[in-house]
């Protein structure tokens, strides 16, 4: 079996030019990329000092930092397994994924809130981690060696365990090979044509699949630059977007830029790629970014148990409202409710194999999740057109079945969201003594002073849809709840309902 380490990408960077500058703060501070392989051969060797075999797990919940990266490519480096953590997870949410992963290491900010003792196993050790590696862990680390042998480690040898956003139950570990990783790495950075001319502008948090093994992966196998932003906001962004050629954002991201009055096309006038993924990005919003800034987002769809399946071309049409194509080397199909293959058109099931796919779920057998020929059912529903390219239509369990008919939020809240007066909509079910589930449609107004009214909002889908699509319900929202991504928690809105409701 062919050996794959991850960590070997950053060796070639370091092979081919050492002291190229890799990532630049936005106090002006830069790192070169010989810098992170010291750096990660201290913590490298203070994993091993702690005893720790490959396949252990090590679960992080630090803030992004240079040293953070340092501290996930140690992990791989040593043949560890690496388990980030959402920074905003409390203790009652930590103890489940501690629970469950039973990692070997535990590293923690210093100022972060004490933990109850049940919330950590026995067997997990505890050490502090600050966002300039200082702490417990970097006691250990002072004064070790910078050089270590990076572990010789299978192509299906586990390098992350990713726990899903749980937006329809309780999150579940995905276990991320290495040769998952260097194969997204690799493939998006050719199909995205970067080169180490890049500077790829980094907002993203690094607990999830789009900040980590997306974002930071592409730009380490590409030679590209990192600036590195510790959080987005709009202002600070627009400001670096002049020193930068690529961005990766989600939805939210872009409905904050598109507020701003700064920008404007000479903002991005050296940016080379805008690209948006991890929730669906509305038609509407894909119209107005260009006309603000001359530039087509590129919008790819990928999960936490695939990384990227799909994605619109660099060079060719990019269509609005579609995710693309399938990567290469990535199966994709839509199946029935029998599990039949569906032709071109159709909305069904989406189905995915690929060298990206996750290995297994930890401490579960999951076979239904799985086809017999290895197919994964994503659990997103779409369809595909007659040229290839992907329509997410939703969620299979945010179907909604009115009157016995299939209703797909996506087509409904597509509609709703080309009113002027609308900034965002979320369609979901509700129990209807008649047809047994009904439309309800929640919507953000574009201006608060002027909201939309129901009637309005009804109206506009009664002229362009099925009577049975129709919303009975319309409500006006400051905002939606959302996970860390920017991804819409339908499952909260029906829990709002249900509480309006009683």
């Amino acid at each position: 079996m062919p050996k794959c380490n991850f960590y070997s990408l950053l060796e070639a960077r370091v092979a081919a030019h050492a002291s190229g500058v890799f990532i630049e703060l936005e106090t002006g501070e830069i790192y070169t990329a010989e810098w992170l392989d010291h750096l990660c051969g201290r913590y490298a060797n203070a994993l091993r000092l702690l005893g720790y075999a490959a396949g252990d797990r090590v679960a992080v919940q630090v803030e992004k930092s240079a040293h953070a990266f340092a501290i996930y490519l140690a992990c791989l480096r040593a043949g560890l397994c690496y388990m980030p953590i959402n920074i905003a997870y409390r203790s009652v949410e930590l103890a489940y994924l501690l629970t469950d992963a039973q990692p070997a290491l535990l590293l923690r900010e210093l100022n972060a809130e004490a933990l109850p003792d049940e919330a950590v196993p026995r067997t997990t050790k505890l050490l502090s981690f600050g966002i300039e590696g200082e702490g417990t862990f970097a006691s250990l680390a002072e004064g070790l060696d910078t050089s270590f042998q990076t572990v010789e480690v299978a192509e299906a040898a586990p390098a992350a365990l990713l726990y899903t956003s749980g937006t329809t139950g309780r999150p579940k570990g995905a276990l991320i090979s290495h040769g998952a990783l260097s194969y997204t790495a690799q493939t998006l950075s050719k199909l995205w044509g970067f080169s180490s001319l890049d500077v790829l502008l980094h907002t993203l948090p690094i607990f999830h699949s789009h900040g980590l093994f997306i974002s930071f992966n592409v730009a380490l196998a590409s030679g590209a630059r990192l600036f590195l932003q510790s959080k987005f906001d709009a202002a600070r962004v627009l400001a670096a977007i002049a020193r930068s050629t690529v961005f990766m954002g989600v939805p939210t991201y872009y409905h904050r830029l598109i507020a701003s009055p700064s920008l404007e096309p000479h903002v991005c006038r050296n940016m080379r790629l805008f690209i948006s993924g991890s929730a669906p990005l509305s038609v509407s919003m894909h119209r107005d970014f260009e006309a603000r800034t001359g530039h087509r987002i590129l919008e790819r769809y990928g999960l936490t148990e695939a990384m990227i399946l799909c994605s619109n071309p660099l060079n060719g049409q990019r269509r609005a409202g579609s995710v693309g194509l399938p990567l290469p080397r990535v199966d994709l199909r839509i199946a029935g409710e029998q599990g039949e293959a569906l032709c071109s058109g159709r909305i069904g099931m989406i189905e995915a194999r690929g060298p990206a796919l996750f290995s297994s779920y930890l401490n579960e057998q999951a076979p239904g999740e799985f086809t017999a020929d290895g197919f994964f059912r994503t659990g997103d529903t779409g369809r595909l057109d007659e040229d290839g390219y992907l329509w997410i239509t939703g969620r299979a369990k945010d179907l909604i079945i009115s009157g016995g008919y299939n209703v797909y939020p996506a087509e409904i809240e597509a509609v709703i969201d080309e009113m002027p007066s609308v900034k965002e909509a979320a369609v979901v079910g509700a129990p209807h003594a008649d047809f047994g589930e009904c439309v309800v449609a929640f919507v953000i107004p574009a201006d608060t002073r002027l909201p939309p009214s129901p009637d309005d909002v009804i109206q506009r889908v009664k002229q362009h849809l099925a009577n049975y699509k129709v919303p009975k319900q319309v409500i006006v929202m400051d905002d939606f709840p959302r996970n860390a991504m920017g991804k819409v928690l339908k499952k909260e809105l029906r829990i709002a309902l249900a509480d309006r409701s009683e």
